[in-house]
């Protein structure tokens, strides 16, 4: 589980946006929090939401369920620091719910060029994929934030994914099983009980090496256990022996391509998109494998 760092501070250097290298200057202890903030503000909307392309394959300008994730794990990166960002943006997730509490995949798009035709051509109704996600990366916000952990946005998006995720039958899509998990990983310091409960009939629909296929992608496209159970000591590293895990870091690790950046194998949408996905998963790889090596259970 070797990495280079100098590598992956040369490529977020020459190819990353501003956030990201504001996020990876964080992580690797040089950076500043209101630095990260100040990035993030770019991509933020007067209705307190976020847009142009945070959501790397949506790059419409308004403010989306789908910017609203990435928005929440820059809020999160700051911790222990506050933002008052953070509670404009569960007003306007409040704002843009449905009835049941869930949110849509993706609002109407103002500009369609360059978006990812799931986005473009998203379903009515609610989303248990992104509403679970983002209810997640908030749930990590609020561990620091006590504002967002009472706000009453989070409270029905939780309610709603535990009754979506009750409903589930047969295999779920890769992308809504991972994010359902980790969502279960994030309340179950909140709802011990329910996490549980739902957890377990979740685990059934993940193979014992991790590896689920995403119907519709990349002929490589596929989820692996560090999809599912990113950081150590989740309720979800159950679901992996050791030495799965293990080489999975290994896997993750040996990503690194020689620009010293990590690649990405879901479709490439825009060469935008392209590069900022690749910025963004050389944060997220190095965020995974340095957790890994400071607690490796």
């Amino acid at each position: 589980m070797t990495i280079d760092l100098a590598a992956a501070s040369a490529f977020m250097a020459g190819h990353a946006r501003v956030l990201d290298r504001r996020r990876f200057e964080l992580l690797v202890g040089g950076g500043d929090p209101t630095a990260v903030l100040a990035a993030l503000d770019a991509y933020r909307n007067p209705d307190g939401g976020y847009g142009w392309g945070l959501e790397p394959d949506l790059r419409s300008p308004e403010s989306q369920p789908g910017a609203a994730l990435h928005a929440f794990e820059a809020l999160g990166d700051i911790g222990p620091v506050c933002a008052p960002q953070a509670v404009a943006l569960c007003d306007w997730l409040a704002s843009v719910s449905l009835p049941d509490g869930g949110l849509p995949f993706a609002l109407p798009l103002t500009i369609s060029a360059a978006s990812a035709p799931w986005w473009q051509n998203a379903e009515p109704g609610s989303s248990l994929q992104i509403t679970s996600i983002t209810a997640a990366e908030a749930l990590r916000v609020a561990a620091h934030d006590p504002a967002v952990a009472a706000h009453p946005w989070l409270d029905r998006a939780i309610h709603y994914c535990f009754e979506a995720i009750r409903r589930i039958e047969g295999q779920p899509f890769a992308y809504v099983l991972s994010f359902a998990i980790r969502f279960l990983d994030a309340v179950h310091d909140r709802y011990p009980d329910e996490a549980m409960e739902l957890f377990r009939a979740l685990a059934a629909h993940v193979p014992a090496d991790g590896r689920v296929l995403v119907d519709g992608g990349t002929e490589e496209e596929s989820l692996h256990p560090l999809d599912f159970s990113p950081r150590p000591g989740l309720p979800s590293r159950s679901l992996f022996t050791p030495e799965v895990i293990a080489a999975d870091l290994d896997r993750l690790a040996r990503l690194q391509q020689d620009d010293g950046g990590w690649i990405v194998d879901y479709a490439k949408i825009s060469p935008a998109g392209a590069l900022d996905w690749r910025g963004y998963t050389t944060v997220h790889a190095v965020q995974v494998l340095s957790e890994a090596r400071r607690s490796p259970s």
